[in-house]
């Protein structure tokens, strides 16, 4: 069976191929190029959100479902309502996403979209080669954001899970403002490990809530329902509410190096290492990423980008995941420092990765020293 030949391969329609595909179009750089995008799925459902912060409006902009400028952070032992400018809290619902990238490469004659299972990808010399189900294709580049196994994980590496499940509820009383998000609340029970829910509101009656959890292994379904429903219960203060929506998700926290390439593949989106290690975010990192390609195509026409951020955020990341994984200190204790003793919009620029020195060092004070200490000299000699 002869390949069919592309210019440009994207294995994997979720955050990272669309994303590209979106924004290889309206840079210009899809003219008199031929493209391939797979996917099993028809990416028709929404059953997924993005969370994230920026200070100016970004390519998605037009997308963007809901926005907050104040955040609320809870525990224990620690309230506050957070003032984020100059960052705005933002959220994209999945479908729309979706649409709006599928809308974008439907109007490109240079995209062709396959609805297949890929198999395998290789790369030698020249070119690379995906298997289908029921096809095979090659190009002289391949963007795979397609993890095909759990990746081996070295006896100095960390795997925890970051595990959600959310639902969007309507209540048939006003109990939301929909100027303020909750960005973390950890008052509910830790005894599973580190666990909060966000809530993130559309109306006075409507809201997003998300029971989430870092912990190395999944809950049964039933956990993550009664956590929902007695945050609902206790802290938004309702005994009766509608499930609108349902999602949920899995993202690993890992200290692993996922590769970032191989020969003429191009891994990208978690695949590529685009999501932190310490928080499980991604969607800023990918746009990062995928801006970060369109450079490097538009100034050598190779998609082989540079370091995407310093390598001392990766130890910070380690740090933090040494911690969770030998449980020195509870998840709930860090972060509730974090929000404490520091500035929100400072909190928001480290978790970006891009702070300065000077301001990663104020934020590592005001966290329990001896055990980061530890934790972070143990991480620098391996």
């Amino acid at each position: 069976m002869k390949a069919q030949r592309y210019d440009y391969i994207i294995a994997g329609m979720g955050c990272a191929g669309l994303s590209l595909a979106a924004q290889l179009s309206a840079a210009g750089l899809t003219r008199g190029k031929k493209i391939l995008l797979i996917d099993r799925e028809r990416k028709d459902v929404n059953n997924r959100t993005w969370c994230f912060w920026e200070t100016q409006p970004g390519f998605f902009e037009n997308i963007v479902f809901r926005s907050w400028r104040g955040a609320w952070f809870h525990s224990s032992s620690h309230s506050a309502l957070l003032d984020l400018d100059p960052y705005h809290y933002k959220m994209i619902r999945g479908l729309d996403f979706n649409t709006y990238c599928l809308k974008m490469i439907k109007q490109d004659p240079a995209f062709e979209v396959v609805h297949d299972e890929v198999i395998s990808i290789h790369s030698e010399g020249e070119v690379a080669e995906c298997t289908t189900t029921h096809d095979r294709y090659e190009a002289p580049w391949i963007f795979s954001s397609i993890i095909f196994d759990k990746p081996a994980i070295l006896p100095d590496e960390y795997f925890l899970l970051q595990h959600f499940k959310g639902w969007v509820i309507k209540s048939p009383k006003p109990v939301f403002d929909p100027a303020k998000a909750t960005l973390m609340d950890f008052r509910p029970s830790q005894q599973k490990g580190t666990t909060f829910v966000y809530v993130m509101p559309f109306t006075p009656t409507e809201a997003l809530v998300e029971y989430t959890l870092f912990t190395p292994s999944l809950l049964d379904d039933t956990s993550y329902d009664r956590g929902l429903n007695n945050y609902i219960r206790e802290h938004i203060g309702i005994e009766e509410w509608e499930v609108v929506e349902e999602e949920f998700g899995v993202i690993p926290m890992t200290n692993h190096r996922f590769p970032k390439s191989h020969n003429r593949i191009i891994h990208i989106g978690t695949a590529g290492g685009m999501t932190k290690a310490s928080s499980g975010y991604t969607f800023r990192f990918i746009q990062k990423d995928t801006a970060e390609i369109i450079r490097q195509l538009q100034k050598t026409g190779r998609p082989e980008r540079s370091a995407t951020w310093a390598k001392r955020f990766q130890w910070y990341d380690s740090v933090l995941l040494n911690i969770l994984h030998h449980q020195t200190l509870q998840g709930d204790a860090i972060f509730t420092d974090l929000f404490k003793y520091n500035a929100p919009d400072k909190i928001l620029k480290f978790l970006d990765n891009e702070t300065t020195l000077a301001e990663d060092m104020k934020i590592m004070w005001s966290l329990p020293q001896w055990p980061f200490m530890k934790a972070g000299i143990a991480e620098a000699l391996k």
